[in-house]
């Protein structure tokens, strides 16, 4: 993939490299992976808002912890679509993920 980009953008990406000292290899990488990290954030904070997947899911899917989840969803005031089952599908995963199991 080797895209033609608007010398606006050109100009954004020499002034971002010559800021954070990187080749611009590494600071298209570096972008990339923020905007990849916000897409999966915005994305599957939808789809728990829509009732596609639960919090727990969304976190997971997004790279973020259920609690870094929630904020996200509180500060984009997405409705919160919370039932018992996805209550215990949530702490089924903060065990899973803490190595546990309900009970030790």
């Amino acid at each position: 993939m080797n895209p033609t980009l608007p010398d606006s953008i050109v100009r954004d990406l020499e002034q971002i490299q010559q800021a954070e000292h990187n080749d611009e290899t590494a600071t298209l990488v570096l972008l990339l992976k923020k905007a990849i990290h916000e897409w999966k954030l915005e994305h599957y904070a939808q789809a728990y808002g829509s009732g596609k997947i639960s919090m727990a899911r969304a976190a997971e899917e997004s790279g973020v912890t259920i609690w870094e989840m929630m904020e996200y969803v509180r500060s984009r005031k997405i409705s919160v679509q919370y039932d018992s089952e996805d209550i215990a599908e949530d702490i089924d995963e903060i065990y899973r993920r803490l190595g546990k199991r309900p009970n030790q």
